[in-house]
Parts: C-alpha cells; sequence; structure tokens
C-alpha cells in the first residue's frame, strides 16, 4: 500500500484527516527545542501583527506566530520531507514551498476558534490547498480539540462575517445547532497530525483546564496550480487590518 493511502481516501470523503504518529520522538523534540529557542529569542523582537496574546503585558498568554520563516530554522522546516510527503498525497500535485504557525490555547484565557473554512482567508482558486495541524500538548475536548463538518469540503463556501478573536477575523454566521451535533472531534496525542482540505468548516472550544496549554504547528500547503483571487484577498485583508486596529495593535 502506497505511503498515507488510507489518510487520501479518509481526506477526499470527509475533507480531514488524522495521522497518527506523524512524528516520531525525536522529531517531535528538535521541534520542540527550537520552538522553545524562537518563543525565548525572537518572539520578543516581533511586530504586534506575528504575534498575537491574550493579554500583551502577559507573556504567558502568547496564542498564535505568524511569518515564522523569518527564523532560518522555520524557513527550512518548511520544506521538511516528511510534511511534504504528506501534502503531496492528499492534495495530489506537488506543493509550493509553506511556512509554519504556530497556535495555543494557554490555560484559562477561555478563547475559542470560530468555525470557518481556510480558504475564505487563503482566497485561493482552486482550493486544492491543505492545512496540516500538528499537536505538541495532549489535545482532548478539555483543552479545545478540533471539530469537523465532515463532507463540508464538497458544500461551497459558508456566509462569514466578522468575528472579535484575534487571529481570525471572520466566523462563519450560519452555524445551527444541526451543524453543531454533527460535529466530529479529532483529539490528538503529542506528534500525532490531522490535516484538512481549505473548505473544510472546523472549530475549537476554549480551553477549559486550568493547567493544560493546546499548542500546535500547523503548515498550509497549497498544490502548484492554486492561484489567489487577489481581489477577495484585499478585501480579506481590509477587514483584517480593521480587527487588529481595533485591538490597538500596531500593524
Amino acid at each position: 500500500m502506497a505511503p498515507y493511502s488510507a489518510e487520501k481516501q479518509a481526506y477526499h470523503k470527509h475533507g480531514f484527516t488524522i495521522v497518527r504518529g506523524f512524528l516520531n520522538d525525536s522529531e517531535l523534540n528538535e521541534l520542540q527545542e527550537n520552538l522553545n529557542r524562537y518563543i525565548r529569542e525572537v518572539v520578543p523582537t516581533l511586530p504586534d501583527s506575528d504575534a498575537f496574546y491574550e493579554s500583551r503585558d502577559q507573556p504567558e498568554t502568547l496564542k498564535q506566530l505568524q511569518h515564522m520563516g523569518a527564523d532560518p530554522y522555520f524557513l527550512l522546516y518548511g520544506q521538511h520531507p516528511k510534511w511534504k510527503a504528506l501534502a503531496e498525497t492528499l492534495v495530489g500535485e506537488p506543493i509550493s514551498d509553506s511556512q509554519p504557525e504556530w497556535f495555543n490555547k494557554p490555560p484559562g484565557t477561555r478563547h475559542v476558534t470560530p468555525p470557518h473554512q481556510d480558504n475564505y482567508y487563503f482566497c485561493l482558486k482552486p482550493s486544492n490547498v491543505v492545512t496540516i495541524w500538528l499537536a505538541l500538548d495532549e489535545v482532548d475536548a478539555e483543552n479545545g480539540c478540533l471539530r469537523y463538518l465532515a463532507g463540508s469540503h464538497q458544500q461551497g463556501f459558508r456566509p462569514h462575517s466578522k468575528s472579535n478573536i484575534l487571529g481570525f477575523s471572520q466566523g462563519i454566521t450560519s452555524y445551527s445547532a444541526d451543524d453543531f451535533s454533527s460535529e466530529v472531534a479529532a483529539p490528538l496525542h503529542p506528534g500525532d497530525a490531522v490535516a484538512h482540505h481549505g473548505m473544510t468548516v472546523h472549530r475549537a472550544d476554549a480551553n477549559m483546564s486550568s493547567t493544560r496549554h493546546r499548542r500546535a504547528l500547523a503548515m498550509v500547503c497549497k498544490g502548484v496550480s492554486c492561484e489567489r483571487d487577489e481581489e477577495a484577498f484585499a478585501r480579506y485583508q481590509s477587514m483584517a487590518q480593521k480587527q487588529h486596529q481595533a485591538a490597538g495593535l500596531t500593524v
């Protein structure tokens, strides 16, 4: 059986797939050491638009890192052969180089991830793009695992509007009780990954744990056939910039 063939079948059917043990212990430890270095040495130098906090004056509430490719390690990590192999199997064509992003739900911060479709932010045509989301902590219902609507990648865009959640400027407006009851949760162990299509509807609850973080590294991998709708992307960027300004961030 070809590598990731079962995951490819699940991905095309459901719009997401879980890869258990995607990184081994050695690979995970190396990644975590460099993340710790990046947060310790690089993050204090970053502009507001690249490092989001629940409260800027509380470093322990760091919740999202973007544009990590300015660091040599993470620039090269975007070309990691294991991530590339999974992404190319799922999208069915070569991918462009990707940059990692880091996400966290610190204990007790209570922020949710609104229901959304990634390609509403990316504005790619065709939507042949996959996000690979690697768990760095134990991730479960208590600390906010990802939740998916299976098959939603085949149903086009859902209406989005302004969100008040920093880092997710737009959220789905028509998320119903039926949607909540149809969700599939994706609990993960450290080193596990979940990969989802750019059109798959997903969200996550707040971290209700008082002691545990919910950290993850993600990479967005787009097929070489993708082209950006520049007009739609400009509208999205304008909305995101307004959200940052309203939050008092320097943009």
